[in-house]
């Protein structure tokens, strides 16, 4: 049977092959936070979200405990999503700023949403055989999204893992606004990933997280 998004996102919500992350994600979901306790946390590996025939995949590090572990969708319910989506709406690659929870009717054109890790990781720290077990399922999308012709990276670990699919030597440095080329005419983007971390210490802003999303648009063309 020949392979599929669909497929990929199935075996992704089933996925249960790191016991660590498996009891993490459920226990967050078990326990919840306080302001979310009406709600039903997804608790399962998430997959990726967008558009079939993208020409932008965009890869985040990992779902976050009370944001996409909580709404099952990719940067969906947390400050991480707020600035992502406001930043593709604002460049046209979606319908709505907003992404709060799975039938909120946000709509991604020519774009694609993953992250290298599909369980949320204690303190956003998967390890070294969780990355690698999550692999296969970012190299099935890259093979799938045929159209894809820009890698946006949020954060160093998602341009690791972009750079090690693609096999390249020597691994190149990582940067916000850094461009790899790639074979075939298409292009590694790194950008700092809108972490709290990153967003509220001023290390990323919003006019530079725009201009990351405008120059993926030119590249690809």
């Amino acid at each position: 049977m020949p392979d599929s998004l669909q497929r990929v996102a199935q075996d992704v919500a089933s996925c249960r092959r790191c016991p660590r992350l498996v009891e993490w994600r459920e226990q967050v979901a078990r326990e919840k936070r306080a302001m979310f306790r009406d709600e039903e946390y997804w608790g399962r590996g998430v997959p990726g979200f967008g558009d079939p025939a993208a020409r932008l995949l965009v890869v985040g590090l990992a779902p976050a405990a009370h944001g996409a572990n909580r709404t099952g969708r990719m940067f969906t319910g947390d400050r991480s999503g707020d600035w992502l989506y406001r930043a593709m709406y604002r460049t046209g690659l979606a319908n709505q700023p907003t992404s709060e929870h799975r039938g909120d009717g946000l709509h991604i054109q020519d774009a694609y949403v993953t992250a290298a890790v599909r369980c949320a990781p204690p303190d956003n720290k998967p390890t070294p055989a969780e990355r690698d077990n999550c692999a296969p399922y970012l190299e099935r999308e890259i093979a799938l999204l045929e159209q894809a012709r820009v890698y946006v990276a949020l954060g160093s670990f998602a341009a690791s893992n972009l750079a090690r699919h693609f096999a390249l030597r020597p691994r190149p440095r990582f940067g916000h606004g850094v461009e790899v080329p790639l074979p075939g005419g298409r292009t590694l983007l790194g950008s700092y990933h809108p972490s709290q971390r990153n967003t509220f210490t001023g290390l990323l802003t919003e006019e530079m997280f725009d201009a990351v999303f405008r120059r993926a648009r030119e590249l690809a063309g």
